[in-house]
């Protein structure tokens, strides 16, 4: 039986201090990444894997991100009237159609766990997908849509898994498998942030999800972990016992934009991956390191 991932949550409650004074009156995930906003991102991909509902879960000072998804009659009929037909094209992409998209507040920063529990009312009793805007996957085939195909397989609940540096799992929710084939691995034991000499292994959880049902009950408990916060990680371990928990090395190349180094990273790689960009901002690139080098 075909299993159906209809709706997704996506946690934007954050204040995102790295990128202070910018958050301080923009919330981050309406930051651009070329002419984009992170958030743009993560609804196309969720988009892709036939995601209808969208669940976002803000916090006070999050208004843009609300307007960023309503329409704009002014500015669309002022490109109509141009005939600006390529501007409105691209405008239509941030268009929502009404309903579709439905905002719940988390009051207090418990952690990512709590932030998914926000939502839980409006999921009902089937399966859901969670995503971090931070998190930007640049992939031929979406990574969410690589999860919801493998999933119909495995059912349970399924991470998507990457390998990281050993002295950075610290940073990541690590996993410890018992059977894997080189892309999906049966999870055993799940780790959060573990110091380098401690972690079962270095394959990381990155921020796309899908989870059963059952994740919502575990974290009704608001059993705390590491940091002191609701962890998810925790959450979705308890089902590794019962319905199963699979990692999916996904196909991509995934930027952490959460971070100001990842953020630039991502600016440059899109950058050069557009057609009406690559050629000028190319040439400028191939132009400024033999010019710095020289400098220095």
């Amino acid at each position: 039986m075909k299993r159906q991932v209809r709706k997704a949550i996506f946690p934007v409650a954050g204040l995102g201090t790295r990128f202070l004074p910018a958050t301080k009156s923009i919330p981050k995930e309406i930051m651009t990444l070329v002419d984009r906003p992170l958030i743009q991102y993560a609804i196309d991909e969720a988009r892709a894997a036939g995601i209808e509902e969208f669940i976002f879960v803000t916090s006070r000072g999050k208004s843009a991100l609300e307007d960023y998804f309503d329409s704009a009659p002014q500015l669309e009929e002022s490109l109509h009237k141009k005939g600006k037909t390529d501007l409105l094209a691209e405008l239509e992409k941030s268009d929502m159609p009404s309903g579709a998209i439905a905002y719940v507040r988390q009051r207090e920063p418990k952690g990512l766990g709590h932030a998914v529990w926000c939502g839980r009312r409006l999921l009902g009793d089937e399966p859901f997908a969670v995503l971090l805007p931070d998190d930007v996957i640049a992939a031929e085939k979406p990574c969410l849509q690589q999860m919801v195909e493998a999933y119909q397989d495995t059912g349970g609940c399924m991470v998507a898994a990457m390998e990281v540096p050993q002295d950075k799992t610290s940073s990541y929710g690590i996993l410890d498998v018992s059977e894997d084939d080189g892309r999906l691995a049966r999870v055993k034991r799940m780790v959060e942030k573990p110091k380098a000499e401690d972690a079962p292994s270095n394959l990381a959880v990155i921020g796309r999800y899908i989870l059963n049902p059952a994740v919502m009950d575990n974290l009704d408990k608001h059993k705390t972990g590491a940091g002191g916060e609701i962890q998810l990680t925790d959450a979705i371990a308890e089902e590794i016992d019962k319905s199963g928990v699979y990692g999916l090395r996904f196909d991509g190349q995934r930027y952490d934009c959460g971070s100001k180094a990842g953020f630039l990273q991502a600016t440059v790689a899109f950058g050069l991956s557009r057609p009406d960009l690559q050629d000028e901002f190319g040439e400028f690139l191939r132009s400024y390191f033999p010019a710095r080098a020289a400098a220095e």
